[in-house]
């Protein structure tokens, strides 16, 4: 038997945690057909928030293993092509980078019973909108930006999120 590649997984993992998120929160999720603007899904209102209607929110969705965590925040090494997209001061609909923690062990990353399905662990965000440009080093191909783990992504902060969009503000 032939399995999904890690990284694959590890992708779709991440996709299926922000969809629960976000359906659980009430917004809708799109996928994008092309990921060549480094975004893989939109999350959007059906209705007006404050001043907005029908707020949108694009992301770039990562997942990482358990051992890279720890502290108040952590790092995750971006493409220097993913890092200038996401810093882009002059895009119309908001963006951010969303990390999704998940065990080490993809066996582990799943449980359930009669009472329900329990997903491993949680995701964290960061928007990286105005941050400098990167410096330009032939060796270090990617960008580490610190994600704080306070700014989890769950359906109370996909909430906060939307509804500071709703109000004409940035994630």
């Amino acid at each position: 038997m032939t399995l999904m590649h890690i990284d694959q997984r590890k992708e779709q993992y991440s996709f299926a945690y922000i969809r629960a998120v976000a359906a659980a929160a009430g917004y809708g999720v799109n996928e994008a057909s092309v990921d060549d603007d480094s975004i893989d899904l939109q999350i959007a209102s059906r209705s007006t928030i404050g001043t907005v209607k029908r707020p949108r929110l694009e992301l770039q969705a990562k997942c990482l293993g358990d051992d890279t965590f720890n502290g108040d925040d952590f790092g995750y090494s971006l493409s220097l092509k993913n890092y200038d997209d996401l810093r882009d001061p002059d895009v119309q609909v908001p963006r951010i980078l969303v990390v999704v923690r998940a065990p080490n062990d993809d066996e582990s990353w799943l449980g359930g019973d009669d009472d329900g399905l329990l997903v491993r662990h949680c995701a964290y965000w960061f928007s990286l909108r105005g941050l400098p440009d990167h410096v330009s080093d032939a060796e270090k191909p990617t960008k580490t930006v610190r994600l704080p783990r306070e700014q989890r992504f769950d359906v109370a902060g996909l909430r906060a999120i939307m509804d500071r969009i709703g109000t004409g503000a940035l994630p």
